[in-house]
C-alpha cells in the first residue's frame, strides 16, 4: 500500500493522499508517484485539471515522513535524506509549474511537506478545520518544499513571523498570508469535486467560495511588521524585548523553543527571495542548500530526537539564540557546487 491513490475521473486527474492514520504524511514513494503523474498528465488531452485531496478529517498532510530519514542519518548515511529532499523539491517545482489548473482541498493540518503538495496550485481551497503552518524551525530545518517562496511573497513581515514561529493559520489567515485562495465550507467539497470531475472547469471553485471566519493575523500585522523588519534574527529579538507587552512576550516564548540556526537562516532566505527574486526554482535551490547540510552540519537530527524519538522536548541546539554568528547562517546557505539542486530530466535518476 503506497498511501496514495492516483487515477483519472472524468475530466480530472485525481491525486488522493490515503494515509489518514499517519495524518497523510508524505513518504518518498508518494513524492515519486505524484511526480510521475504530473509528467503523464501535463500533455494528456483527457485531463483538463487536477484535483488533489486527502482521506480523513484530521489532516490534508501534516508533513513529511521523516522516520527513515532520521534512522539513516543517525547511522551517518546522509544520502537518503538528500535524495528525498532533492526529488521532493523537483516534484514541488513540477506542481508549481503545471500547465493546467490545480485544485487542492486542504482540511485539517496542512504543514511542511503538505504545503508543498497543496499550496502551489492555482485554486487552493481551505475549510472550517484547516490549520496551516511551516513548523520546521522547531525541528532544526527551515521552511522548505517551496514554502519559503510563499513566505517571501506574504504581506509585510508575515513571512518572517510565520517562518520563525511556526504559527498556525486558520482559513482566513492562510488566505491572507498567500497559502490559500478560497474558503469553501467542507460540506460542499464532495459536490464541488464531482462538478470538477464532470466539467473540468475550475470556475466551480470560485462559485462555491464564501467568506471565511475571521482570522487573527490581520489584527497582529502592525506589531508583526514593526518587530520583524530587522535584517537578522538578533534584530528581531532586540525589537521584541524593547517593547514589552502580550504580543512580544508570547512571541519571545515561542522563539525560545525554536532552533536558532534554523531561524537565522529562515530570515536570511526570505530576505534573499523577496521582490524580483521570488521564483520557485530559486526558492527550492536555496532551501536545498540548507537541507543538504541539515543532518551533517545542522541541528536536524537533534531536533527530531527531541521532538519525535525521545520526546523530551529539550533539544540541545548547536547555537544559543542570542549568540548566533551570521557566519553560521552564511555557511549553511552557501552554494553547493556540483551538489546543487537542478531540475533537468537528465539527473532525475
Amino acid at each position: 500500500m503506497s498511501g496514495i491513490s492516483i487515477r483519472k475521473t472524468g475530466r480530472a486527474g485525481r491525486i488522493t493522499l490515503a494515509r489518514p492514520k499517519a495524518l497523510n504524511a508524505l513518504s518518498y514513494a508518494m513524492c515519486l508517484e505524484i511526480d510521475a503523474a504530473l509528467k503523464d498528465w501535463a500533455d494528456d488531452p483527457e485531463v483538463a485539471l487536477l484535483v488533489i485531496d486527502a482521506e480523513g478529517d484530521k489532516a490534508f498532510c501534516a508533513g513529511g515522513d521523516i522516520a527513515e530519514m532520521y534512522e539513516t542519518g543517525q547511522n551517518g548515511d546522509y544520502g537518503y535524506g538528500r535524495r528525498f529532499w532533492r526529488d521532493e523539491y523537483r516534484m514541488n517545482a513540477r506542481l508549481f509549474e503545471f500547465p493546467k489548473p490545480v485544485v487542492s482541498l486542504m482540511q485539517g493540518y496542512t504543514m511542511g511537506g503538505g504545503v508543498g503538495v497543496g499550496c502551489h496550485g492555482s485554486h487552493r481551497v481551505v475549510g472550517e478545520s484547516s490549520q496551516m503552518a511551516m513548523p520546521e524551525c522547531g525541528i532544526g530545518l527551515v521552511p522548505d518544499v517551496g514554502g519559503s517562496l510563499i513566505l517571501a511573497r506574504a504581506p509585510g513581515r508575515l513571512g518572517e513571523y510565520l517562518g520563525t514561529t511556526g504559527a498556525r493559520m486558520g482559513p482566513a489567515d492562510a488566505i491572507l498570508a498567500g497559502f490559500a485562495d478560497h474558503f469553501v465550507p467542507e460540506a460542499a467539497w464532495p459536490a464541488l469535486t464531482v462538478r470538477l470531475e464532470e466539467t473540468g472547469d475550475p470556475s466551480a471553485v470560485d462559485e462555491a467560495a464564501t467568506a471565511p471566519p475571521e482570522g487573527r493575523l490581520a489584527a497582529l500585522a502592525p506589531a508583526i511588521d514593526r518587530h520583524f523588519a530587522g535584517e537578522t534574527l538578533g534584530d528581531i529579538l532586540r525589537s521584541l524585548r524593547a517593547e514589552p507587552g502580550a504580543f512580544a512576550e508570547e512571541t519571545l516564548s515561542t522563539l525560545a523553543r525554536q532552533c536558532p540556526l534554523s531561524m537565522g537562516c529562515t530570515v536570511e532566505m526570505i530576505h534573499r527571495l523577496r521582490g524580483p527574486a521570488a521564483e520557485i526554482r530559486r526558492a527550492l535551490e536555496q532551501e536545498y542548500r540548507f537541507t543538504f547540510r541539515a543532518m551533517e552540519k545542522g541541528d536536524f537530527l537533534e531536533g527530531i530526537r527531541a521532538a519525535i524519538i525521545d520526546k523530551d522536548k529539550s533539544p540541545r541546539w548547536s547555537h544559543e539564540r542570542d549568540a548566533l554568528p551570521q557566519l553560521a547562517v552564511t555557511q549553511m546557505l552557501m552554494p553547493l557546487g556540483e551538489d546543487r539542486l537542478t531540475f533537468g530530466e537528465e539527473d532525475r535518476a
